[in-house]
């Protein structure tokens, strides 16, 4: 049974927390991804491993843990590792899923968090940069971002690439020497749930989140986006779902008050 009030942070990671299937593994950093991989083990999945980039390995999350290094994301692990070994499982290939983001993203799902402009040395805007994005974004199977949708996140071509995406198109990821196979797998935004074009491996919205329209989530994208045949609507959250997210994993609102 759905919920008839929720705010559209919930629905994105109760929407995300649906694609973690039982026994996947998962590398997460904190905030929305980390809130969908809770989810995800206290509702459907309870053997989904969760990874952390500063070493945790499996761990049995009491509560949201602030940062990657947080002790919690430690406690009853199955191994407190390195960072150069989450990053090892992810080459050998044994890394299902990872949640990334940015400022950019484009239509092959190329990810911007280094800079806005053309000036790489006098940039408009400095960003953080990588810290593990581009590793996970190159050698996780399956890459899935979280996202507020607007003309400014979502753009034809991002100022500096990141983390790769499809790159270029089809071919592109593989001619670059990343593994095949790999890449981007869903965005989830606060309008719609896209996908990946199995031939163009353009960006393709699958669903549509409750009361959005084809108008908006066009819009809102200053590319031209490619459209299901099926176009469904947006599941939205369950009761239990809602529960979860709210009295067990986000009790005190830090993610999903904003």
């Amino acid at each position: 049974m759905t919920e008839a009030t929720y705010n559209s942070m919930e629905l994105m990671i109760c929407l995300a927390a649906r694609y973690l299937e039982d026994r996947a593994t998962v590398v997460v950093g904190t905030g929305a991804p980390c809130a969908a991989a809770m989810v995800a083990q206290r509702v459907h999945s309870p053997n989904l491993i969760t990874l952390f980039e500063a070493g945790g390995m499996d761990p049995i999350l009491p509560t949201m843990p602030i940062s990657v290094g947080d002790s919690r994301t430690f406690w009853q692990a199955s191994m407190a590792t390195t960072m150069d070994d989450i990053m090892s499982f992810c080459q050998k290939g044994v890394v299902d899923y990872t949640f990334l983001g940015g400022a950019q993203v484009d239509m092959y799902g190329n990810i911007n968090s280094t800079m806005i402009g053309t000036d790489y040395i006098h940039p408009k805007v400095r960003l953080p940069g990588s810290g593990g994005a581009n590793d996970l974004g190159s050698f996780c199977w399956r890459t899935m971002c979280i996202t507020p949708h607007d003309k400014r996140r979502f753009v034809e071509k991002c100022d500096f690439v990141t983390t790769p995406g499809y790159l270029t198109g089809p071919g592109a990821r593989e001619a670059a020497g990343l593994p095949p196979g790999t890449g981007p797998y869903k965005t989830i935004t606060n309008l719609c749930v896209i996908g990946f074009d199995d031939e163009t491996k353009r960006m393709k919205v699958e669903s549509l989140h409750p009361g959005v329209t084809r108008e908006q989530v066009a819009e809102s994208t200053s590319f031209e986006l490619l459209w299901a045949k099926n176009l469904k609507e947006s599941h939205a959250p369950t009761k239990e779902e809602l529960h979860v997210l709210r009295d067990e994993v986000d009790p005190h609102r830090y993610i999903i008050g904003r």
